[in-house]
C-alpha cells in the first residue's frame, strides 16, 4: 500500500512540484523508450494490467486499512516500461477519484513506477534462482521486499513534507497512541469504515484522527504494512502462478524477455 494518500494544500510546493516534473520525465521517456520497442500487441494488456491496478487499489482492506496495488503483477507482465506507464495511467484516474490529491499526482506515479521496476527486477533474478517452475514464489517473494522497500520511500516522502497534516491517516483495527489491535468487528472499525461513506469525524473509532508524528506515522505504517505485504504477495503468487502456466510467454517474455520476435501467446508463439 504505498501510496500517498495526502489531499492537495497539505504538501510543499517544491516536494509535489519535483514529483510532477520527475513523473512527467519518467513517462516522456518511458514513451521513447516504448517506440523503440515491439509493443503493439502489449497494449490490450498494458489497459488489462492498468485496470487491475486500478480495481484493487479502490478496494480497502478495513480491519488493516491496507489496500492491495498489484504493482509487481502490473511489472512482471508488462516490464519496466510500459509499467510506468501503466502507473500515470492508474495514477490519474485515482487522483479524480478523490483517491489522494491531485498535486501528490506525481510523487505516487513515483512511488508506483518503483514498485513496478523493482518488482520486475526482483521476479527476474528470483526466476533465474528459482527457475520457471517456481514462477509464484519468485513473485511472492518479489512482492514482499519491494513493498517493504517502497513503504520506507513513502515515509522518507512524508518525512520530507514536515509538519503532522501530511502523516494523518486510517488505522483501522491499530491504534496508533499504544501501536496494539483491538477487535476488528468491535468499537465499530468495520461498521465505520464500509458504511459510514468516508465522513468519520476526526478521532472516530476506526482511528482516524489529527496528525501524527513522522515516529509514530513510521510506527503505524510498519505495524499494518507486513500482514498487508504477505496478503499481497499470496494474491501476486496466485496470479503470477496461474498465468505462468496456462500462457507462460506472459509471464517469462514480459518479464524475461528472451525472445521479443516471438508473439505473445503461449511459450511456442501460438495464440
Amino acid at each position: 500500500m504505498s501510496h500517498i494518500h495526502v489531499p492537495d494544500g497539505v504538501l510543499p510546493l517544491w516536494l509535489w512540484g519535483g514529483g510532477w516534473l520527475l513523473a512527467l520525465a519518467l513517462v516522456w521517456l518511458a514513451g521513447r523508450g516504448a517506440k523503440a520497442a515491439d509493443v503493439r500487441r502489449r497494449v490490450p494488456l498494458l489497459g488489462v494490467a492498468s485496470a487491475l491496478m486500478l480495481v484493487a487499489m479502490t478496494a480497502e482492506i478495513v480491519p488493516l486499512a491496507y489496500h492491495v496495488n498489484l504493482t509487481v503483477v502490473a511489472g512482471i507482465l508488462l516490464g519496466p516500461v510500459l509499467g510506468a506507464v501503466a502507473a500515470f495511467i492508474v495514477e490519474v484516474v485515482l487522483a479524480m477519484l478523490g483517491h489522494g490529491g491531485v498535486t501528490v499526482l506525481g510523487l505516487n506515479t513515483i512511488v508506483a513506477a518503483a514498485e513496478i521496476a523493482l518488482g520486475w527486477t526482483l521476479f527476474r533474478g528470483g526466476i533465474r534462482m528459482l527457475g520457471r517452475g517456481r514462477a509464484g514464489l519468485a513473485a511472492g517473494i518479489a512482492t514482499v521486499v519491494t513493498l517493504a522497500v517502497t513503504t520506507t520511500m513513502l515515509v522518507g516522502i512524508v518525512a520530507l513534507a514536515g509538519g503532522d497534516a501530511a502523516t494523518s491517516r486510517e488505522t483501522g483495527a491499530l491504534d496508533p497512541s499504544s501501536l496494539t489491535f483491538r477487535a476488528p468487528f468491535a468499537d465499530g472499525v468495520v461498521t465505520l469504515g464500509l458504511f459510514s461513506g468516508g465522513e468519520e469525524p476526526d478521532g472516530a473509532e476506526t482511528g482516524a484522527g489529527g496528525g501524527l508524528s513522522v515516529g509514530r506515522f513510521a510506527a503505524v505504517v510498519y505495524a499494518l504494512g507486513p500482514a498487508g505485504w504477505l496478503m499481497e504477495a499470496l494474491i501476486a503468487a496466485a496470479i503470477v502462478g496461474y498465468v505462468a502456466r496456462v500462457r507462460p510467454a506472459l509471464v517469462f517474455g514480459g518479464a524475461l524477455a528472451e525472445d521479443r520476435r516471438r508473439p505473445h501467446g503461449d511459450a511456442q508463439g501460438r495464440h
